[in-house]
């Protein structure tokens, strides 16, 4: 653990927090993109939707090329949610990388 300095440790809580709070956000914002799909006539320019359609609509965009509809169905917010989950999952989850050196640190710091 060459690369841990104790610069980042002391940012390593705020980083860890921040993070699974900003992936946690993208996900729930995914999650009413597939709720949004049963109702296309839902205008995501007005209201309180562009909240939702702004951190979603640019890679929903990207993977809509290569990912075409099944059946009609846009299933590309599905398969946002499934890798933003299993990002979570590794970096802050609780057995994440992130997680570990936080472990990992609060028990040299305590040992020492």
């Amino acid at each position: 653990m060459s690369f841990v300095t104790p610069t980042l440790i002391a940012l390593l809580p705020g980083v860890h927090l921040v993070l699974g709070l900003l992936l946690a956000a993208w996900t729930l914002c995914f999650l009413l993109r597939i709720v949004l799909t049963w109702y296309p006539q839902v205008d995501l320019k007005a209201g309180l939707w562009p909240v939702v359609a702004l951190p979603t609509e640019p890679v929903l965009a990207l993977s809509r090329r290569v990912i075409a509809p099944i059946g009609g169905v846009d299933v590309t917010p599905v398969i946002w949610v499934g890798v933003i989950s299993l990002v979570r999952e590794l970096l802050v989850g609780q057995q994440g990388l992130l997680s570990q050196l936080l472990m990992r640190s609060a028990t040299s710091g305590a040992v020492a």
